[in-house]
């Protein structure tokens, strides 16, 4: 059984993410995601983020079927995660390369080409906008 990880903060989930999730489903047999706390969130994106509670982006990320499983983590990384799961992939989106990800020596690193038009945080810029 493969499994397969990837991480982030998904605060305002789209469609560049869900296609992630579904890639992670073709490539592997367990899908694991790795979710920010709000509190890392605040420490890597500023005060003024998370948008959504981790109980919300939690939730949401639960009721997709190409997810598994779903794990809350505080660290600013998750390498401590990634070596508890022990993947056989991780997966991140095209605005990474293989040697940046982290956990890179840990499991096989597969890049997964970024949607254009999709980004979180150009969502919520432009809404912020108007």
């Amino acid at each position: 059984m493969k499994t397969v990880f990837t991480n982030g903060c998904f605060d305002v989930l789209h469609r560049g993410h869900v296609e992630l999730f579904k890639f992670c489903r073709r490539i592997g047999d367990q899908v694991i995601v790795g979710l920010n706390s709000d509190e890392s969130i605040r420490r890597l994106k500023g005060d003024d983020r998370p948008i959504n509670s981790i109980k919300d982006r939690k939730m949401i990320l639960e009721e997709l079927r190409c997810i598994d499983k779903v794990i809350v983590f505080d660290e600013d990384t998750p390498y401590e995660l990634i070596q508890s799961i022990n993947p056989d992939i991780i997966v991140k989106g095209g605005d990474y390369t293989p040697e940046e990800v982290v956990g890179n020596d840990l499991a096989e690193v597969v890049i997964f080409g970024t949607i254009h038009g999709y980004s979180s945080t150009e969502i919520i810029k432009a809404t912020s906008d108007r």
